[in-house]
């Protein structure tokens, strides 16, 4: 792997991630062109239906992508969709050399984009930062591969794995730079997923509030079993997600569908929503992106099905005793081998943030 296509590929990374939590169903793609080691275009894919980064990448390049190169962080595209396969604007611009991070994990493409292009003449090279490509792209490759989003578990807690006092009360138990990191996590994220009791006890509204974070808003889906949501919550919106059990109330259903909250009915389990059933469904509504803020029902839930591949945990330096942990149900059966391995750890004002990935899977 030579160091200049490293730093090329870095740089395409870079742009890819600057349409975090906007591009699904598609994933987040950077492109650049290098003619006579110089960067003459780049472009990253902003959301779907906007031209692809290669596109972008080549029309700010002009005339200077004959005979140039293109680091790109995903295999190109072969096929139609919203938009024209990128195989066909690359091999049109005369590029010369096509490097690319990873494969596309997409049934529709899978190689076939590499193959046109190198049947073409085009000279390829696959592998360049692919381990940074996959994690980019996680969410993508999961929904591609399992049929599901990557799921993030995000949690609070004291030193003692508490995230309220027995009385409920939770405000707040992390400081304030750390919630700052959780609206980030946010913007990530193309979904929210939350359990009824976290809305009737904290009314959250679940919006970004960060810098650069306009627009950003993740849609919101709240798991509700008999359909409590109040009608004045500050989730009931237009876009909102609600799942329930069969047998809702059909007044209720009426009241928050006038409103734009859409009901979905899935299968129950052990008396809650299936949270399997939960994860597919959202895999067919092209989220790539689902990270779960609940309580200690909902995120057990997840973890028990296998659901979570990624918990970020903030730690404060606090002692509750007694209180409410982040975790029911029966997660593990021994403890034998670990299924986290650590990916981060760091300090996020007086708090800290560890964030663990399920193992083997980027």
């Amino acid at each position: 792997m030579a160091e200049r296509d490293v730093v090329f590929m870095r740089r395409a990374l870079a742009l890819a991630r600057r349409a975090e939590g906007r591009t699904s169903p598609n994933p987040m793609v950077g492109a650049v062109v290098v003619k006579d080691g110089r960067v003459v275009g780049e472009g990253f894919h902003e959301r779907a239906g906007l031209p692809h980064a290669e596109v972008a990448a080549l029309s700010e390049a002009g005339e200077e992508a004959r005979g140039a190169e293109m680091y790109v962080t995903l295999e190109p595209c072969c096929h139609w969709g919203r938009t024209p396969p990128c195989t066909d604007a690359i091999l049109k611009a005369g590029v010369r050399r096509v490097v690319v991070a990873c494969r596309d994990p997409n049934p529709q493409v899978a190689g076939k984009g590499l193959s046109i292009l190198a049947e073409a003449g085009v000279e390829v090279e696959v592998g360049v930062l692919s381990r940074e490509a996959r994690w980019l792209n996680r969410g993508f490759i999961s929904r591609m591969e399992r049929g599901r989003p990557w799921v993030v578990a995000k949690v609070a807690a004291s030193l003692d794995g508490r995230i309220a006092l027995p009385d409920g009360r939770s405000k707040w138990i992390t400081g304030e730079e750390a919630r700052w990191e959780v609206h980030r996590l946010r913007a990530g994220s193309d979904v929210l997923v939350t359990g009824i009791g976290t809305v009737l006890a904290d009314d959250p509204a679940f919006t970004v509030r960060v810098p650069g974070g306009e627009g950003r808003d993740p849609g919101v889906v709240v798991l509700d079993t008999r359909g409590r949501l109040p009608v004045g919550a500050r989730v009931v919106r237009e876009g909102t997600v609600v799942m329930v059990g069969p047998g809702v109330d059909a007044g209720w259903r009426g009241e928050v569908e006038r409103r734009g909250v859409r009901v979905v009915e899935v299968g129950i389990r052990d008396g809650k929503v299936d949270v399997q059933a939960v994860s597919r469904w959202l895999g067919e509504e092209g989220v790539n992106v689902a990270m779960v803020e609940a309580g200690a029902g909902v995120t057990g839930a997840f973890l028990e099905a296998g659901m979570v591949d990624e918990l970020v945990v903030f730690v404060a330096p606090r002692v509750l005793g007694e209180g409410r942990g982040w975790v029911e149900g029966r997660v593990v059966e021994g403890l034998g081998e670990r299924e986290w391995e650590v990916r981060e750890v760091r300090r996020v004002g007086e708090d800290v943030m560890v964030r663990c990935v399920r193992r083997g899977w980027v």
